[in-house]
Parts: structure tokens; sequence; C-alpha cells
């Protein structure tokens, strides 16, 4: 998290691009951070620090208590070495490599600022595209679940007209099935005991919110056909 130790760091490199005393660099600052309408790197923000959390899509509370510091904490962190211009792999190395935060809080981190930056919205990728998530928890066995979508005269019982290709699998354990129009569909199978198994779903290059919507109402829709389908295999089980 940052300390302050880390927000030497940041003054010394203010110091290093503007020429500054320590002290000067150092009021810059701290001005930029109360208030967001200096002209320092930390106003490069296009929300007010209100709005952080909600456009992050996690809480100041939570994200503060993993990490040790606030959203508006964390953008003028990393405002100051103006992550915002890097692509999301090199934001998230920074952030794990600097501030030692566990990899599930680098990613919250990493999305929550690109976010809050404007360069994606919920469910964006900085690619431009969109992702999506459904899962089911199904009383039949995981291999009689994967069966279910390996099988293509199986699969057409419960997923319909919509035709996928199906990519690359691992028996019984994952599956990417790819749709006619370059939708990527991953598929996780867990058993959560000998009788019943998770699906999860993971819906990647949607080309819109809309697509979002669609495809997630799709795979609401298919996951309780295939439950059905899978009716007989609880009975006799």
């Amino acid at each position: 998290m940052p300390t302050n130790k880390d927000f030497k760091r940041v003054v010394r490199g203010r110091m290093q691009k503007t020429g500054e005393s320590y002290t000067a660099a150092r009021a810059q600052l701290l001005r930029g951070e109360r208030t967001a309408k200096s002209n320092t790197i930390a106003t490069l923000a296009p929300a007010a620090p209100a709005d952080f959390a909600t456009l992050a899509g996690m809480t100041d509370e939570k994200v503060k208590k993993a990490t040790g510091c606030n959203w508006q904490r964390w953008v003028y962190a990393l405002d100051a070495v103006e992550a915002h211009t890097w692509p999301h792999p090199k934001i998230a190395k920074y952030i794990r490599e600097t501030y030692k935060t566990p990899s599930w809080w680098t990613q919250t981190v990493t999305v929550g600022y690109e976010r809050i930056k404007g360069l994606r919205v919920r469910g964006q990728q900085r690619d431009g595209t969109f992702q999506a998530q459904r899962s089911k928890t199904l009383r039949a066995p995981a291999a009689t679940v994967y069966s279910a979508f390996e099988n293509a005269r199986t699969r057409r019982r419960w997923l319909g007209r919509e035709e996928f290709t199906i990519r690359s699998r691992t028996k019984n354990k994952r599956m990417v099935l790819v749709s006619p129009d370059a939708v990527v569909v991953e598929v996780l199978f867990a058993a959560k005991d000998p009788a019943k198994a998770l699906v999860s779903i993971e819906l990647r290059k949607l080309a819109s919110q809309a697509d979002v919507v669609r495809w997630k109402t799709f795979w609401t829709e298919r996951l309780e056909a295939l439950a059905t389908l899978l009716a007989p295999v609880r009975a006799t089980a």
C-alpha cells in the first residue's frame, strides 16, 4: 500500500521532472491530493473523488481494509506516475511490485483505477470488448454435465440452434467454445459432491453492453434448460 516512504518517492519523482525543491514539490502534491484542482498529475482523474468508489465497483471501506488506502489515495498514487497511460499488465505489475498487494487485490485496484480514469466501464476490457459471467449448480455428476457440453447431439437438445465450435477441452474440467460471431465462452466444471456440479461460464469478446445483457440472458435460460434435461439423472442417482 502507498506509505510515507512511497510518498517521498513520488515527491522525488516530481523534483526530477520540475526542478522544484523537495519542499515545493511536496507542497504541490499535497495540495493536489486535498483539492483535486491543482495543476499536478493527480488532477487527471475525470471524476470527483466522491464518485470513485461507484465507478470502481468497490467501496472505499473494503479497498482500504484490504490495501490500507481508499480510492482517492490510490488514484493519487497512480496518477503520480501517469499510470493511466500504461497498458493493463504494466499497471498491475507496478501495483504488485511497488505496494506488495495480494494477487486478487492487485487486479481489483488496477481495474478500479482504469474505471475511475474512464479507460473502461463495468464489464469492459481495455481492448474495448466486454466480459460477462454466469454460473449454476446442477444436480448431476460433473462428468455427466461435461458430456452434455461435449456431445454435439446432446448439446443441441438444451443449447438450441445457437451453434458453437469447441476450441479446446480438458475432460470433465474445462472447455472453450466459440460462437459464429467470435464470442469466446470458457466453461469450468467443478464437482461439489458425487451427484452435484458447478458450471461457471465466462463470456469474452462481447462487442457492447447490449451484448452482455443478451448473452447473460441466453446462458441463464440455457443452463435452466440443461438442468431440466439432466433432471432424470438426479431421479436415478
